[in-house]
């Protein structure tokens, strides 16, 4: 025999997976020759790896061993089995303290009867391979089906029943010695044996925090015996074994009928419900709340005790020791910490049980909440002055908006139940810094876990202002890299600038530019956080630069900051720049805007200063924060409709009388509120619409609000001459084609948001001199092309007007097949009309449309046959009507009598200078010969085009 090759047989044993005696009998050899005393023998560590190991064959092949060896009927002391059993067991008894520790409750030694014996006082050094030897038998028990003698159970129960010191490997080992005896409850089989059981049960419960507070360990061993108790009493065994077996570090199979004594015992005996409730609050918060922080913490404990409804129905008050943990986290963020606020929620909003509707939690006050933001509400020097952690605010932050969802969520069942939980104030939420917080979780997304997106999922709902699409994308500009380029440039003399000198600089404006420009180019190469300070100084000094003389580079600089400090406080920002710009009255007190009120009435935006609408870069602020203003509107009056709903349903419902149609009034309120935001969205488009009108002195200096296209036409035309160049470039490049072009723009986004808007403003109509403008400007005009037939069918003829006029427009920007249907039809609408409008409206309506008709031939050829035909007929009507002596003088109306019998003269008409030069006018005043005049050109400029066109 060769004793050094023992090891390397034994691993060819195991690698083949046969003779498993033979490798247990050299292992028992090996054993005897180390004689270790302390530290874990090679029996232990050889027979845990196989059992414990990955390989499920090796796993598969030892524990048949063990079960056949089980099987003989009788065990002799020969047998390699046995030899191992007792091995372990003489390692085990090896262990077993026999002198009573210090730290033995004295209480428990009174209850207990005379001949139970209680080893206690596990040495230090023994602590490691006593859990070793537990999770061994664990696995030869429930692994391997290992089936223990008297002796072994005997031993193995004063084992899990000892008292080791207080360090992490005692704490590991009372919680492995706990989840044994949950696993095998066989173990304990005489009433005495149980009676010790509970006395360590009792015990565990009052050294708990002696052990935290030694050990330095936060997950003890006190919050699984809490989370157990907490399953037994809502009888989810399922949950305790996944315990156990988690615990264990292995799957083992437990009958949940097997835990019926244990159930008793913890319900019954030492953790009725109201003394897990009672002693659940009582036990400390985990500092540092982090996903760091593996194991059964407290915050497990009080999560199944709030599912379970256990603090509200005892009465006891949870609500400080949640506040006290949210406020002890960081980051990463503990994967319970969301669950545990959903469901603190649901308990403040939803009774447990509906005959004690006041048995619910108590929600955080305002005044604690502040707390928490303390040092990000006052801007200055924000990482100095926080107290708490991102981790803590952001965590605040999702408490407030799931509350205030799920309060609007359960508005009805609160009602029935005569409930009404108190909403957090508007105040409060002005006072939070949401986009500065959302902000700052972005950039943790890694550690934040499901936080962030959580937190843009409630902040879309609730706060659809502060989820601009362009606001994201001026953050990506901010935080890219050119961002850090510009912080490399950032001097010492920019970091020096105050918001005082700030202010003195915009007092100097009107003598000299240089000092602001200088300050506000070195502020530009500042964070959003660092620009917090001068926010007020920036907003409050936005009239004087309305004035005339100030450089565009200024207000651009202007507007580029707003748009930074736009991404961290954009509620305070809107609010201080729509009172800074409103207009300046001698002797008349401007009024100080709130943010409800702007809410309420987002068009407060637009009576600003009349000045603004010709300042492109605060117009474009004056947009920014109108769009966002009405989106806050939408979410406003949706909340207050379901906040209000069913406060008015009782005397709605007697307003109904006995018909009993209770949903009636819900659809009115609904009907109403919608009613309300398409009138507010109108009104706001068609004061924009009305900005875009050149004023008297624009029209004056020889500003013409023609569209897009025709102004860059014009510039390509004149391109020849230096003189039509700088023409055309005025004509561009003017304040009102900026202001224009921005408003455009928003009308885009608005229009494509809700296609009903485009619809009703055009329904109610705007004037006719825009079309060009807004036709070619806002890419989304298309969609009108749908409502046009409608419009068209009205029986108004401004709208019949205004809808063909659009068409004309938009069949020359979109000439696609759906156009062409649509003029056909206004063309054989005109036709209709011809037939049953009277003289003057027939002047009224043709005057107006005739010039459409070009434009019609022009975008659609086909229609040219169809077209000639329909202008034919409106000049022999006309001619018709007109008096004799006036179709004898006037040599037009002949020549439209003749156009049916000889139509090849048109040709030759159209080619007389004195009718393409117009003079064939003979200014008479009859409303039918003007009509013919006008006809006459129409057809001319057709011919013309087509002819041109050949």
């Amino acid at each position: 025999m060769n004793p050094s090759q023992a090891l390397k047989v034994r691993g060819m044993v195991v690698e083949e997976c046969h003779l498993p005696g033979l490798g247990v009998a050299l292992t028992l050899d090996h054993t005897k020759n180390e004689a270790t005393e302390d530290g874990v023998s090679d029996l232990v560590c050889f027979v845990s790896g196989l059992l414990l190991g990955t390989n499920a064959k090796v796993r598969t092949w030892f524990g048949t061993f063990i079960r056949n060896g089980q099987q003989r009927k009788r065990e002799t002391s020969s047998s390699v089995l046995w030899q191992m059993r007792r091995q372990l067991l003489l390692e085990l008894m090896g262990i077993l303290p026999t002198v009573r520790s210090t730290r033995i409750v004295e209480e428990a030694d009174v209850e207990m009867e005379p001949n139970v014996s209680v080893y206690s006082g596990l040495k230090e050094e023994h602590v490691v391979k006593a859990s070793a030897l537990l999770r061994l038998y664990c696995a030869l028990m429930g692994i391997a089906g290992l089936k223990p003698t008297e002796e072994e159970a005997e031993q193995l129960l004063q084992l899990m029943t000892s008292r080791p010191p207080a360090t992490p490997a005692g704490v590991r080992f009372v919680s492995l010695s706990f989840c044994m005896l949950l696993a095998f409850s066989t173990l304990v089989s005489t009433p005495e044996q149980e009676q010790l059981m509970v006395v360590w049960l009792s015990w565990m419960i009052k050294e708990e925090a002696y052990f935290e507070s030694t050990s330095g360990v936060s997950a003890s061993f006190g919050e699984m015996l809490l989370l157990v108790a907490m399953y037994f009493h809502s009888n989810q065994l399922s949950a305790i074994i996944d315990l156990v077996c988690s615990t264990l570090g292995m799957k083992i199979v437990i009958k949940p009928s097997s835990l019926s004594r244990m159930k008793t015992i913890f319900t019954q005996e030492i953790f009725t419900e109201q003394v897990v409730t009672a002693h659940a609050v009582r036990v400390p918060v985990t500092s540092n709340l982090s996903a760091n922080i593996t194991g059964f913490l407290p915050i497990h404990c009080i999560y199944q005790l709030l599912r379970s409804r256990s603090f509200t129905k005892h009465k006891v008050s949870i609500k400080d020791w949640i506040y006290r943990q949210l406020c002890e986290t960081s980051t990463p963020l503990h994967p319970q910490l969301l669950p545990l606020i959903d469901v603190y929620i649901n308990s403040i909003l939803t009774p447990a049980s509906k005959s004690n509707p006041e048995a619910t939690n108590q929600p955080v006050t305002e005044q604690e909440i502040l707390s928490i933001f303390q040092g990000v509400i006052g801007g200055d020097n924000i990482r100095l002055n926080q107290r708490f952690s991102i981790t803590a605010q952001l965590l605040v932050l999702y408490y407030i908006l799931s509350y205030e969802e799920a309060l609007l969520a359960n508005t009805k069942t609160l009602a029935a139940m005569q409930r009404k939980p108190k909403s957090y104030s508007s105040s409060l939420m002005d006072q939070i810094p949401i986009k500065f917080l959302i902000r700052q979780a972005q950039g943790l997304q890694q550690e934040l876990g499901g936080l962030h997106s959580a937190l843009l999922r409630l902040l879309a709902t609730n706060y659809p202002h502060l989820c601009i699409v362009d606001d994201w994308i001026c953050e990506e500009e901010i935080t890219g890299t050119d961002a850090l380029l510009r912080r490399m440039l950032l001097t010492n003399n920019a970091k020096n600038h105050s918001p005082k000198q700030l202010q003195e600089a915009f007092s100097a404006v009107p003598v000299s530019h240089t000092q602001v420009m200088q300050i506000l180019e070195h502020l530009t190469l500042l964070s959003a956080s660092e620009l917090i300070p001068y926010a007020e100084v920036l907003t409050s000094n936005m009239n004087q630069l309305l004035n005339s003389g100030v450089p565009r580079r200024i207000l651009q600089t202007v507007n580029k900051l707003w748009m930074v400090l736009n991404t961290v406080m954009p509620r305070r920002l809107w609010v201080m720049t729509v009172n800074a710009l409103q207009p300046s009255i001698k002797f008349v007190r401007q009024q100080k805007y709130t943010q409800n009120d702007l809410m309420i009435d987002p068009l407060i935006v637009l009576r600003c200063d009349q000045r603004v609408h010709r300042c492109p870069p605060l117009m474009d602020i004056t947009l920014h924060m109108l769009n966002g203003y009405l989106l806050a509107s939408k979410a406003y009056l949706s909340a207050h409709l379901k906040e209000t709903a069913e406060q008015d349903r009782p005397s709605q419902n007697n307003t109904i009388g006995l018909v009993g149609q209770t949903d009636g009034p819900e659809v009115t309120r609904e009907e109403l509120k919608n009613a309300l935001l398409a009138a507010q969205d109108s009104a706001a488009v068609q004061i924009l619409l009305e900005i875009c009108l050149p004023t008297e002195e624009e029209k004056a200096k020889g500003v013409n609000p023609d569209s897009l296209l025709r102004n860059v036409q014009s510039v390509i035309t004149t391109s020849a001459s230096n003189k039509g160049m700088e023409e055309g470039e005025d004509n561009l490049l003017c304040n009102l084609r900026e202001v224009q072009c921005l408003i455009c723009c928003l009308l885009h986004q608005m229009y494509i948001a809700d296609p009903n808007i485009a619809k009703l403003v055009h329904f109610q109509g705007y004037p006719c001199e825009l079309l060009p403008l807004t036709v070619a400007g806002i890419p989304s005009m298309h969609i009108c092309l749908d409502f046009i037939p409608e419009l068209i069918a009205q029986p108004e003829l401004e709208k019949q007007i205004f809808a063909i006029q659009l068409l004309s427009h938009l069949c020359i920007q979109y000439a696609l097949p759906k156009s062409l249907s649509v003029a056909r039809l206004a063309v054989n609408v005109m036709g209709t009309l011809l037939t049953v409008l009277t003289q003057a409206k027939r002047y009224a309506f043709f005057m107006p449309t005739l010039p459409s008709l070009v434009s019609f031939c022009r975008a659609f050829p086909p229609l040219y046959e169809d077209i000639m035909s329909l202008l034919i007929q409106i000049g022999q009507v006309c001619a018709s009507d007109v008096a004799t002596q006036t179709r004898d003088i006037d040599p037009i109306i002949t020549r439209l009598q003749q156009i049916k019998e000889k139509p090849s003269g048109w040709s030759g008409i159209c080619k007389e200078p004195s009718y393409k030069n117009g003079s064939g006018d003979t200014g008479s005043t009859d409303p039918d010969v003007q009509l013919c005049h006008c006809i006459e050109s129409t057809i001319i400029e057709i011919i013309n085009m087509s002819v041109s066109g050949i």
